[in-house]
């Protein structure tokens, strides 16, 4: 039996009208699904709005003490509770988790001056098995317990968050979704890109900040055990051919 598809949503398309009810009416075909989500734009803009730093390093954010405190209060409040009203408005049994709830998610901090920043150890695979089991859609904020502090949970970058998701759970389809119909190179949407080009890629500048991150997590997923990953738009709902597939190595013709 092949396993849940895992859907990873831009944060930065959330906020487009019309964009997340969309989604989640796309979604409704690749049911079952765990889906995990982003928040960039909602973050950067509340942390202007308490004068908080902004800065990101290898797509990645820095995150101060008080930055965590707002990625957590976005993630897994407003954000999180937007995008289960929009699915289950769909049709879509959704229920709203962070990755502290029920331990899903088990993290450390990662090496370097990132600050409140964490990488997966693990994830609690079988609460999540139990959840599809019953026919709901999980909806997962990406942030973590912090294993040497008490209180406020580690920034988990989401594509990391659903690569170690979709690994966990033997995932049919890992769907990056955003508005772009696929990865370019030089200027043209690519089918296929295999992952030993990957670090060739952002070292050539081709893929920067945020697109580099997802495709060394897509490649990561690869590794841990995700089938199939295919970056794009919505149209990776209803086409399965749609995106960029991110291939473990070149396919050679017959």
């Amino acid at each position: 039996m092949l396993g849940p598809r895992v859907a990873k949503l831009g944060g930065n398309e959330l906020d487009r009208p019309g964009w997340l009810e969309e989604c989640a009416r796309a979604l409704k075909l690749v049911d079952p699904l765990v889906v995990v989500h982003g928040g960039g734009q909602a973050i950067t803009a509340w942390s202007r709005r308490l004068d908080l730093p902004v800065e990101k390093r290898d797509g990645k954010r820095v995150t101060t003490p008080q930055v965590a405190e707002v990625v957590e209060m976005v993630l897994a409040g407003p954000v999180n509770r937007q995008i289960v009203s929009a699915l289950r408005a769909a049709g879509l049994d959704a229920l709203g988790l962070s990755g502290v709830d029920g331990g899903l998610l088990a993290a450390r901090r990662v090496a370097g001056d990132l600050g409140a920043v964490g990488e997966i150890t693990s994830v609690r695979a079988a609460l999540l098995q139990s959840l599809l089991l019953a026919g709901l859609t999980p909806v997962l904020a990406p942030v973590a317990p912090d294993p040497n502090a008490a209180g406020v949970p580690l920034n988990i970058n989401a594509d990391d968050a659903a690569c170690a998701v979709a690994a966990a759970l033997g995932a049919s389809e890992l769907l990056f979704v955003s508005d772009i119909p696929g990865v370019e190179v030089n200027g043209a949407t690519q089918a296929e890109i295999a992952a030993p080009d990957i670090e060739g890629l952002i070292a050539a500048g081709t893929a920067r900040d945020g697109m580099a991150a997802k495709l060394r997590a897509a490649a990561a997923a690869l590794r841990g055990g995700a089938r199939v990953v295919r970056i794009g738009d919505l149209d990776l709902f209803r086409n399965p051919a749609a995106g960029t597939r991110i291939v473990a190595a070149v396919t050679q013709p017959a």
